[in-house]
């Protein structure tokens, strides 16, 4: 079988309970790894531990460029030794059990290496900078977990650049941690989610090249999940004991990731003390095992443990990078680690690891990104619930502005410009909101704010009452839609005719608007006044009432144009289809439109399937601008944002905060910690700068 991703884990959290399509491999073909099994001997080994508790090690650069191995003892803390097996030093870390590095990420003014060391003994997380040949402590405030640990492995995300931390568990736990910088300097945590295995995961590992996360559940076996904190936890097996290539009991992990693409996954088949390779580029192929023999008077691998791998080139017999093995036996000696040639490995089992040069690091994935100012309050229920926002700039005083958001299993919120809520109307479950300044009604100006009200399929309409800033029913009663799932909203006001449409848009595609009138002193009601179909699903639309155009999304096709006018029909043109932008990633979401001077400005759109937001020219063509994500701020403990339903954005100045502007989005993963839906803030002014729009 070519991969091995034949089982789902239902849930993370359970037995092994499905399989995935009918690719399961017969019993009698179940770990035939004899034929693909090499012998390959270590070419040094370290001293023993002094006390027996060699678990895992990694490399690091030392004074003039020579290796250091830092591994860890248990009760020892962590052991020093040079690259040619002398122990020359230590460090006090508690019961160190499991320990990580990472070569291209430092904290406060010291550059360097940094380590993660996880001390079992108080189930917490120790961090070091190692620099000129110096290990300093930089742990903060202390990041502990609630349950018996067993592993640590580090993941700097390519998007955010972020550096993240995951705590592995005896019962299954997987705790992911952002790691920050405190104002001293030192390194601070936020949980951002808690996965759960079903046993016992020993180790873990973290692809940065493909944001991937493996644990090894040792009776299961290997998993992989995304590593990005706003993505979904959907785990999939990689190899399983017994019915796969792994014999019974899984150890260490590790990650060869080579030049020109090459990237292959070890894995420790303890319980036959062989390590398996898997090629991650080919669909993680099976390629074949190592047992490490006997060479001389060093003795062979028996139960290998933690394994790390080190791609990089160094001093002969070295040239191609090291395997670091734990060896839990090591004969009648106290544990130790013992270090393999990969071109060693790469010989016996025919293939290239690529080793890549140590001054190359994790390039940033390409894409602007920008921290959220602020966040509103969770919503008041789990699950899809939080999804459209719409600003309203009030009149006078730009700091009293508002900000609208429907909660669509519930009704509307009201927020201030610091996110605090203002009002909460129970009035239904509302999924679009939008709204329109200059309506008249009782014969005065009034801003005028319509919702898709999917509890009874009506058009909820309110206006805004300034000296209260709170929202008032004015419907002149229930304002049917005739729409099965009334989805989507947006408002338009003609400037030829004066008169403020509501557009609603269905599941299934259909449009329909609707122009609103008062027919009772302070009440108004819908006219229905155009139908048509824009071909399947769509939610996200916007009107521009200064050319009178209408954007819809298509959530699988892309973004087209209408006529925003009811005599404009069906007609229309493509802005930009997914097919053809690779930016625009479907699903399609919200969309709206920042304003600028001389009927310039920018189309910000929702790319819910990239969790990004992709903005155009306002004018046609429609010239591509740029992409940027909406990333985590450690420091302030506000996540990101990701899965976004809805947007809106004002070009009006909003004061300090939002001087240019205020983009304003659903965040359909609410984490850091994980809370129920919610609503970011975003200054414009941070987005021009990270675009490079500023003029």
């Amino acid at each position: 079988m070519r991969g091995a991703k034949y089982l789902t884990y239902i849930g993370f959290a359970g037995a092994v309970l499905g399989l995935q399509g009918c690719d399961q491999l017969p019993l009698e073909q179940s770990n035939e790894t004899e034929g693909t099994n090499k012998s390959v001997s270590a070419a040094l080994e370290l001293v023993p531990t002094q006390f027996d508790g060699a678990n895992m090690a990694v490399l690091a650069m030392g004074a003039n460029g020579e290796p250091i191995i830092l591994g860890t003892d248990e009760l020892g803390g962590v052991e020093i030794y040079s690259i040619t097996g002398e122990k020359t030093g230590g460090l006090e870390a508690g019961d160190a059990e499991s320990i990580d590095i990472r070569y291209d990420v430092s904290f406060g003014s010291d550059g360097g290496a940094f380590l993660s060391v996880l001390d079992t003994g108080a189930n917490t997380l120790r961090f070091f900078i190692h620099s000129a040949a110096r290990l300093t402590d930089v742990t903060g405030a202390p990041i502990s977990s609630d349950f018996a640990t067993t592993g640590v492995c580090l993941h700097k995300n390519r998007t955010d650049q972020n550096l993240y931390a995951f705590i592995v568990g005896e019962n299954g736990e997987i705790d992911q941690w952002l790691l920050y910088p405190d104002t001293d300097g030192k390194v601070s945590g936020r949980i951002v989610r808690r996965m759960n295995a079903a046993s016992e995961v020993g180790y873990c590992v973290a692809n940065d090249r493909t944001g991937d996360i493996y644990a090894s559940e040792q009776a299961v076996g290997v998993w992989r999940f995304s590593a990005n904190p706003e993505s979904d936890i959907a785990p999939e097996i990689i190899d399983i004991n017994r019915f796969g290539k792994i014999d019974d009991e899984t150890g260490g992990i590790a990650i060869a990731n080579g030049t020109g693409g090459k990237s292959y996954l070890f894995a420790s088949n303890a319980s036959v003390n062989k390590i398996n390779v898997y090629d991650i580029a080919n669909d993680h192929e099976f390629i074949g095992s190592v047992s490490i023999d006997a060479n001389g008077a060093i003795d062979g691998v028996e139960e290998p443990g933690g394994i790390f791998v080190f791609n990089h080139p160094l001093a002969e017999p070295f040239s191609e990078g090291v395997l670091i093995v734990s060896d839990d036996d090591n004969g009648d000696d106290p544990t130790n680690y013992k270090l393999v040639s990969l071109a060693t490995i790469a010989g016996a089992l025919g293939i290239d690891f690529a080793a890549v040069p140590m001054s190359d690091s994790t390039e940033p994935a390409p894409i602007a990104t920008v921290f959220p100012t602020l966040e509103t309050p969770p919503v008041g229920n789990h699950g899809d619930a939080a999804d459209d926002p719409a600003i309203w700039v009030h009149p006078t005083d730009p700091s009293l502005s508002l900000v609208i958001g429907t909660e669509k299993q519930n009704g509307l919120y009201v927020y201030d410009l610091s996110g605090n809520t203002v009002q909460f109307l129970p009035d239904g479950k509302m999924n679009n909101v939008d709204l329109r300044y200059g309506f008249t009604l009782n014969g005065e100006e009034t801003t005028i704010v319509t919702a898709s009200n999917r509890t009874d399929d009506t058009l909820a309409i309110y206006s805004i009452d300034v000296a209260s800033r709170r929202l008032v029913n004015i419907a002149d009663g229930p304002q049917a839609t005739g729409m099965s799932d009334p989805y989507g909203l947006c408002m338009y006001r003609s400037a030829a005719s004066g008169t403020t449409y509501a557009i609603v848009n269905d599941t299934d595609g259909v449009v329909k608007q609707w122009a609103l009138r008062e027919t009772a002193p302070g009440k108004v009601s819908a006219e229905l006044m155009r139908e048509f179909s824009v071909g399947s699903q769509t939610e996200g639309c916007v009107a521009d009432d200064s050319t009178g155009v209408l954007l819809i999304g298509e959530e699988a096709i892309g973004l087209w144009k209408y006529g925003a006018e009811p005599e404009d029909g069906d007609a229309r043109s493509a802005v930009v289809l997914a097919t053809d932008d690779d930016a625009l990633n479907p699903d399609v979401e919200g969309v709206s439109i920042y304003h600028k001077e001389n009927g310039e400005g920018y189309i910000v759109v929702s790319s819910q399937g990239s969790d990004s937001y992709v903005l155009y020219q306002l004018q046609a063509p429609h010239e591509f601008v740029g992409t940027f994500a909406i990333i985590a701020d450690g420091a302030s403990g506000i996540d990101g944002a990701s899965e976004t339903d809805g947007l809106d954005v004002t070009s009006a100045p909003l004061g300090d905060k939002f001087p240019k502007g205020l983009l304003v989005v659903q965040d359909g993963r609410n984490v850091l910690p994980p809370e129920p839906q919610n609503f970011k803030f975003v200054s414009w002014a941070d987005i021009e700068t990270s675009l490079g729009l500023v003029e």
